[in-house]
């Protein structure tokens, strides 16, 4: 069957493996052949849940238990974030920690150890995972915690799949009164005030601004910044369903420097005040392109790549402003420019965030593409940042070693487990691992 990230590039043909159950799972382990790894709804952008053999974890989805007065969740891997929130939010809770999608199951979120909009104050999504169960290739089913195996517990939150599948986890959610976000947008006319924007509200509990990439001179970086935070009062509900598809995979040509210049424009313009406060449900706020089904088919025939970076707090202005002075250069800009302030980095090996401020752009693949990613990622390197691997899809693995000084234990770890005798990804073949 044929299979692609959701930048559909790279694409494969692999063998699909989809256990019922556990005990499905655990009777084909000695059969498990040596490109191998687990994938949930195929929401990481490049080829990290691409292998020869791949795991379907989808069925894996039962919810074990949830305590609706502590507000700690236990289910398996399979669940989604969408069916988490369908349960807990009409409950009064919320999800910790969120990526910009909710069509990722809880393995994923887990194995990417994905941020959001609220990285600056509270942390990674697996600072929230209390326990996991991991099926692992030389001991079968592993607990690991903080306190439990902890090595391979920091070697999985954020491990890209690589030490095992994981299969069960618990999970604290946060409370909330309502299902509502206050949300403030504010104009920025360039990068530099963006950046004030973002350090005179570093208490807002959800910070992002949308950047026009393309802009150049004067208006270099300007951007729309949003913040939010969680209504005091009202209902609790989930929400509708995204009822808009791209039907079809549309030609690439129609994504040019024209017309993103042209869009980049409208949409830093259409928002005519400087300041505007509005209340809005969490899924347009946190999930704005989950209301398209299928967006990913608008980039044309061969897909697109997802490139995001994090640049340490005292490189960021000089640092982004090089970065988006060489994107405006080239014309290659992105419809979808997101700038977010990231808090302190956690201890898991492979986990993205560091203190400082990450830039995330899609672009459509296409001839030469991949040398202006070559030389954003060596721009990226010389501030001392490193390359989101859930987006990667074509980094180096001399870039990914400069990136993440601990791949080294990492692959230690995975070697003691034998995980790198049968998980492995086209990913991690590609950077060395």
């Amino acid at each position: 069957m044929e299979l692609s990230g959701w930048g559909r590039y790279p694409r494969i043909d692999a063998q699909i493996i989809a256990p019922a159950d556990l005990p499905a799972l655990a009777a084909g382990a000695a059969r498990l052949p040596p490109q191998t790894i687990a994938r949930g709804l195929g929401r990481s952008y490049g080829d990290s849940a691409l292998a020869a053999t791949v795991i379907d974890t989808r069925h894996l989805d039962h919810f074990i238990t949830f305590d609706a007065t502590s507000g700690v969740l236990v289910c398996q891997s399979g669940a989604t974030l969408a069916e988490i929130l369908a349960v807990a939010v009409p409950q009064g809770w919320f999800l910790p920690v969120t990526p910009g999608t909710r069509f990722v199951t809880l393995g994923g979120a887990i194995a990417s150890d994905v941020h959001g909009k609220n990285h600056h104050l509270h942390g990674s999504f697996c600072d929230y995972i209390q326990s996991l169960r991991l099926f692992t290739a030389s001991a079968g089913i592993v607990h690991c915690a903080r306190d439990a195996e902890p090595e391979l517990f920091a070697a999985t939150c954020g491990g890209m799949g690589l030490t095992g599948v994981i299969v069960e986890a618990s999970l604290q959610l946060k409370p909330i009164a309502g299902a509502f976000i206050e949300q403030t947008s504010i104009k920025a006319a360039n990068l530099d005030a963006a950046f004030e924007l973002f350090e005179a509200h570093g208490d807002a509990s959800y910070s992002v601004a949308w950047i026009d990439c393309l802009a150049q001179g004067d208006n270099l970086g300007r951007a729309i910044v949003s913040l939010g935070e969680h209504a005091s009062s009202g209902e609790l509900s989930t929400g509708s369903d995204t009822t808009l598809s791209a039907p079809f995979t549309t030609p690439g040509w129609l994504l040019n420097n024209w017309s993103m210049r042209a869009f980049n424009y409208l949409y830093y313009h259409r928002m005519r005040d400087m300041r505007r406060h509005s209340r809005v449900h969490y899924v347009p706020f946190f999930y704005p392109l989950d209301g398209i089904r299928h967006w990913n088919r608008l980039y044309g025939g061969d897909g697109f790549v997802q490139y995001q970076c994090v640049l340490p707090r005292a490189a960021g202005r000089e640092g982004m402003a090089a970065l988006l002075q060489c994107i405006a250069a080239s014309g290659k800009g992105s419809f979808l420019a997101v700038l977010k302030a990231l808090g302190k980095g956690n201890g898991n090996l492979l986990s993205f965030p560091m203190e400082g401020y990450t830039l995330a752009l899609d672009f459509r693949m296409e001839r030469d593409i991949l040398p202006l990613l070559d030389e954003l990622d060596a721009m990226v390197i010389d501030h001392g940042g490193r390359i989101y691997l859930t987006k990667d899809a074509r980094m180096s693995q001399a870039t990914f070693r400069a990136c993440y000084p601990n791949w080294n234990n990492f692959c230690e770890i995975r070697r003691a487990w034998g995980a790198d005798k049968h998980f492995n990804s086209l990913q991690s073949q590609r950077l060395g691992l």
